[in-house]
């Protein structure tokens, strides 16, 4: 008989682009009392994975880094994952990514080479690497777009996702721009510009969805009330189906034209919304408010 998901151990591989945050992920995952394991060849996982037989306590939560580092072996990381998938273990992919502008950044302030770089510059060495990872990108459980945090609030975002043994599903309502781009890391995305902007009411311009004036102008459109309803409900079952399937982390990214007004706006009300359910730990951020 299988074991039920929620008694599983817990097995989570690190990954992703490099400089985009695995030290730092690593020791928040120590901080929040995992056993973490860095540069890790994937041949090892199912050693690795036995540890688990000999836990005479409760189940240890075991975090394993794994990256480009690994050379060769690192290229056969999707089929030992698959082996891992096939047993009795929760084994779950994050994958930590950013931009090119940031990892260059990030790999300049260090004078750091990128170990894929070669004879050619940094963005060469990044450009090899996110090809060679886009399989793990597109099967990954949880991606993290560090583009835009700094270590504390990375850091935080490991807390919010992995701090405790609660089976929880938490969720990040998130609002968003399209003109400053897509949130890498999200799971779901509502687009709101179906909604008149408030920036065209001289009265609201200059405020934003967090002042009273702008969440009742917007939420008092024709066919938003609607929507807000109708999206909520949606989302009810597909977070009933994330649990089911032993996904714990979820974003739900929610924007408009700038992330000034309509977004920040539904997205709160959405999280007013789906709080009154006590399968779900909700945090609400605003990723471009105050950008303009």
């Amino acid at each position: 008989m299988s074991m039920d998901a929620s008694r599983k151990p817990e097995l989570l591989v690190v990954t992703g682009m490099s400089g985009a945050g695995r030290s730092t992920v690593g020791n928040a995952l120590e901080d929040q009392g995992w056993y973490v394991i860095d540069n890790l060849p994937p041949q090892l996982l199912g050693p690795i994975s036995d540890l688990f037989s000999l836990s005479k306590a409760t189940l240890p939560r075991i975090a394993v880094i794994i990256d480009v580092r690994g050379g060769e072996f690192f290229n056969e990381l999707q089929t030992y994952l698959g082996q891992l998938r096939a047993r009795d273990i929760n084994v779950r992919l994050l994958y930590l990514e950013a931009n090119d502008q940031a990892l260059v950044k990030r790999f300049e302030s260090v004078r750091r080479p990128h170990p894929l770089q070669g004879e050619g510059t940094v963005l060469d060495g990044i450009t090899r690497e996110r090809k060679e990872l886009l399989s793990l990108r597109e099967s990954a459980d949880i991606v993290f777009d560090t583009s835009e945090l700094n270590v504390h609030q990375l850091t935080n975002r490991v807390a919010e996702a992995f701090a405790t043994n609660s089976r929880a599903l938490k969720v990040n309502v998130m609002s968003f721009g399209f003109k400053y781009g897509l949130p890498a890391d999200a799971d779901l995305v509502a687009d709101m510009r179906f909604i008149p902007n408030p920036h065209w009411q001289e009265q609201l311009r200059s405020k934003t969805g967090n002042d009273p004036e702008v969440s009742q102008y917007v939420l008092a459109q024709p066919g938003v009330a609607d929507f807000v309803e109708h999206y909520v409900a949606a989302l009810k079952s597909v977070l009933a189906g994330y649990r089911t399937e032993n996904k714990r982390f979820a974003t739900i990214a929610i924007g408009c034209t700038g992330g000034k007004h309509r977004s920040v706006a539904i997205a709160n009300r959405i999280a007013a919304l789906l709080a009154a359910d006590p399968d779900v730990t909700l945090s609400v951020s605003h990723r471009d408010l105050g950008r303009e």
